[in-house]
């Protein structure tokens, strides 16, 4: 069987869209085997996630006083949502080889500087993302007693499992996710692809698009939760504009004294 070539880049540094598509490919694969590795481990790990999931719905039980129970509507529910665990579990266990592959796709043909710069976005964009998942599974609680804390005081929750892990799946990796964002930035500006002028110049779109999402995020009648998720998404935002920021003015010295350099040779 034919070996399939290796993409490389044109003469100027740029790939053709044939390249660029052997090289989505490739990566894909990689990405997708990295997933499916973890879904193993979150098959192996289900039980103890769906103890976890349950947690909230027995603290709506207390705090309510009302009869709640997660349901399993048809035969097949059971089985289709420990597969959703598997594949929720699979992403974010693998995220440092999805997250690289993401970024390599991004940065084909990487010289050395470039793959330390992929290193670098992996170690950061993975405990970021990390924590995303976390600040989401620390707000999902309030945002189960709030939200069913509409229905009538004399009334029977009885949540449909496939449903609410949706809502779950939706709310977690969504902001985890939304973590990692400014990373991007990072290291598209140390690509030389954006400047800290250019992102510091959106700082009115990324706070709109910041207090849409978590709006999305979150439910609307929950304005604390969508506060607690925007702050920090805003502070990582500009944060990455101050990294870059720092970066673009030690670039500018490094090149106005190799100008000066040359200039007296």
């Amino acid at each position: 069987m034919a070996r399939t070539p290796k993409p490389k880049p044109a003469r100027d540094g740029r790939m053709s869209l044939g390249a660029h598509l052997i090289e989505l490919r490739k990566r894909l694969f990689l990405a997708a085997l990295g997933v499916v590795l973890g879904m193993i481990v979150g098959w192996i790990l289900s039980d103890n996630v769906l103890e976890a999931l349950r947690a909230p719905i027995e603290e709506l039980a207390e705090v309510q006083g009302r009869t709640a129970s997660l349901n399993f509507t048809d035969i097949s529910s059971a089985f289709d949502l420990r597969l959703q665990i598997a594949f929720t579990v699979g992403i974010v266990v693998s995220s440092p080889i999805w997250l690289y592959q993401l970024w390599a796709f991004m940065v084909p043909g990487m010289r050395r500087r470039e793959k330390q710069y992929a290193v670098g976005f992996v170690l950061a964009a993975v405990p970021l993302f990390l924590a995303g998942c976390v600040a989401g599974w620390f707000v999902l609680p309030h945002m189960v007693v709030l939200l069913t804390g509409f229905a009538p005081q004399d009334t029977t929750a009885l949540i449909s499992a496939r449903t609410y892990y949706d809502f779950v799946l939706k709310l977690v990796l969504a902001i985890g996710v939304a973590f990692i964002l400014p990373v991007f930035l990072v290291l598209l500006n140390f690509a030389g692809v954006l400047s800290a002028v250019t992102i510091l110049k959106s700082w009115r779109i990324a706070i709109l698009a910041i207090t849409l999402f978590t709006a999305i995020a979150t439910p609307a009648a929950d304005v604390m939760s969508m506060f607690l998720l925007a702050i920090p998404m805003l502070i990582l935002y500009f944060t990455a504009a101050g990294i870059a920021w720092i970066h673009d003015r030690r670039a500018a010295r490094k090149t106005a004294k190799l100008d000066a350099e040359y200039a007296t040779v």
